[in-house]
């Protein structure tokens, strides 16, 4: 059940064993439900609703806030820990050199997190990676 007055709504990837560790930890301390949760690979998920697609929304987080603008990265975790009372934990991830290491790590995580969790066709759809009918 999504909270009624959120700060955040994070759409997450539900199959990612890491990422699913890390919504858990978030939800167990959401405890003023300041953070909603998405999930992207639930059935009937559209990435449009928010103005996005299937490769962006698995390509890295996303966040939606309150109204409507999407954000996505680093600044996704930010808020969110922010919302959940562990702000302190990236207040590091804001300062200005620190803050490039951060947004650098997680984008190489972003872009290796289907091949680590052994779902790199997490990103085919049946238009895409089908494989083309060749027989006359």
């Amino acid at each position: 059940m999504e909270p009624a007055h959120w700060d955040i709504k994070i759409l997450h990837d539900g199959d990612c064993p890491l990422c699913a560790r890390e919504i858990a930890m978030l939800k167990r301390r959401n405890r003023q439900g300041r953070v909603a949760f998405e999930d992207i690979a639930a059935p009937g998920f559209d990435p449009a609703r928010y103005g996005l697609d299937r490769a962006a929304v698995m390509g890295r987080i996303h966040g939606v806030l309150p109204d409507g603008r999407v954000i996505e990265g680093m600044d996704v975790f930010r808020r969110a820990y922010a919302g959940v009372g562990l702000g302190w934990l990236l207040a590091p991830s804001r300062w200005p050199l620190a803050g490039r290491v951060f947004d650098r790590a997680y984008e190489i995580f972003a872009r290796n997190r289907l091949r680590w969790t052994g779902r790199e066709d997490a990103l085919c759809s049946e238009e895409r990676c089908a494989v083309p009918d060749t027989r006359g």
